[in-house]
């Protein structure tokens, strides 16, 4: 479901990503397939030094990614990264949101050991507040005018997620799934 980009994505996520719908509330995407290949390159070589990554959102059934989630420490040694995603519109609503925060966040907190993962949405990005919401984020503050999107400023909200909230919040859905073997017997059958 993530994978790391390839140049072939290009014009992909240049058809799905800069749909009006999607970069409304995002930093300018790309102009070109060329731009986001010159995005993807940059984003492969800045890998090795640990500090960046970018995924891209590929759904079960696809070879191409849909939408990209982006990771970024921050320097000095911090265990503070900041993360941001997009996804194509026609993938808005189908739960594919969920299934690729997970996962990102999984990767943020075990693999590089990120402790706060920031996030920044614009308060008229109702579905992007809605969307760090559902997956445990905490709204921290509202950073007023901080973000420009067409010569217009809107005001953002900063998100944050702490790696010890949300393992405890992993683990209080694990020990809320039913358990599947007392609901069905040794062949499967679903016990009546």
């Amino acid at each position: 479901m993530l994978r790391e980009l390839r140049l072939s994505d290009a014009a992909t996520l240049f058809t799905l990503l800069t749909d009006e719908q999607v970069a409304r509330f995002i930093s300018p995407p790309p102009t070109s397939p060329e731009g986001y290949e010159r995005f993807i390159e940059w984003a492969i070589g800045a890998r090795p030094k640990g500090r960046y990554i970018c995924f891209g959102v590929v759904p079960d059934g696809l070879t191409e990614p849909v939408g990209i989630f982006q990771l970024r420490k921050m320097p000095g040694g911090s265990n503070v990264a900041e993360w941001g995603f997009v996804i194509g519109y026609s993938f808005w609503g189908t739960g594919l949101f969920p299934e690729a925060a997970r996962l990102l966040l999984e990767f943020a907190f075990d693999v590089m050991g990120v402790y706060r993962l920031e996030a920044r949405a614009s308060v008229p990005n109702g579905r992007g507040q809605g969307a760090l919401a559902k997956v445990g984020a905490f709204h921290e503050v509202r950073m007023r005018e901080s973000f420009t999107r067409n010569g217009q400023r809107f005001d953002q909200v900063m998100w944050s997620i702490l790696a010890d909230e949300w393992r405890q919040c992993r683990r209080d859905r694990q020990d809320r799934q039913p358990d599947q073997s007392a609901e069905h017997d040794r062949k499967g059958h679903a016990r009546r």
